[in-house]
């Protein structure tokens, strides 16, 4: 399996920023936030009927930002509207992501092209989605982060070991006691969503930006992740319409209480 390591100083970002994302991170074992890159804004997450939900700006780039809190390394596998980012195929646990040293901070910032670059997310109309020109609708409008931490190395004098599975075992379902306990906001059936007077939000193929990463090996605690977060998103416009954010009440025109007296008046401008 292809697994990306990233080699990019993962304390680029700045303290402030760092401060901003930690404060609206979701996660346990590592915290994911949504990131506008063109404002500097952290997306922040509203919690609505079960889900987190952040509010995207049409035609702007975004980052996925994870920080590993563990002090060991893991793997994020990330997907944006049902894809993964880094091989572009329609997204499952077991499929390439990145690996993160302890305490390690990353943007991912687009899809993944090269060992040396991606090309950026971008905010936009659902129907100039990546997924949906790629014939995969079905799933725009949602990012997901699958966390699995390491099996550790077996000692050195340790002889090495073949595991083998139990007669007649069969594949973990979604009902064994191994399922992610901390896992985020997964409701059984898709919501029903409000209409809106607005297209839906969807994630871009945007322009080719440098980002390098070298590969390494990985050997996954299990075969389930560890935890997942899921994060959905939209325009404003589109969750204000379906009550997920209150859009704030109008502000009642000014009053002046000496409507006939004149204001004071100070020397103007020179002309130009």
């Amino acid at each position: 399996m292809r697994i990306l390591y990233l080699t990019i100083s993962l304390a680029t970002i700045g303290l402030a920023l760092a401060a901003r994302c930690d404060a609206q991170a979701l996660g346990g074992l590592a915290g994911v936030t949504i990131v506008d890159r063109d404002s500097g804004a952290v997306l922040k997450p509203q919690f609505y009927r079960g889900e987190y939900w952040v509010a995207g700006t049409p035609g702007a780039r975004y980052a996925i930002e994870i920080r590993n809190r563990l002090g060991a390394r893991l793997l994020a596998v990330a997907s944006v509207d049902g894809v993964n980012v880094v091989s572009g195929a329609t997204a499952a646990w077991d499929q390439a992501g990145y690996v993160f040293g302890p305490g390690e901070r990353y943007q991912i910032t687009g899809w993944r092209k090269s060992d040396a670059d991606v090309a950026a997310f971008t905010f936009t109309d659902s129907s100039n989605s990546y997924a949906q020109r790629t014939g995969r609708p079905a799933n725009v409008g949602v990012i997901g982060v699958a966390i699995f931490r390491e099996r550790p190395a077996p000692p050195l004098d340790a002889p090495p070991m073949i595991a083998q599975p139990p007669t007649g075992a069969s594949r973990p379902t979604e009902s064994d006691s191994n399922a992610p306990a901390n896992a985020l906001a997964a409701p059984a059936s898709p919501m029903q969503r409000a209409p809106t007077t607005a297209s839906k939000l969807g994630t871009g193929h945007g322009e080719r930006e440098y980002s390098y990463v070298r590969q390494t090996d990985f050997v996954r605690m299990q075969s389930r992740p560890d935890e997942v977060i899921r994060i959905r998103y939209d325009s404003l416009d589109n969750l204000f319409a379906m009550g997920v954010i209150r859009r704030p009440p109008p502000a009642p025109p000014a009053a002046n209480p000496f409507p006939s007296s004149p204001d004071r008046q100070y020397v103007p401008d020179p002309p130009g």
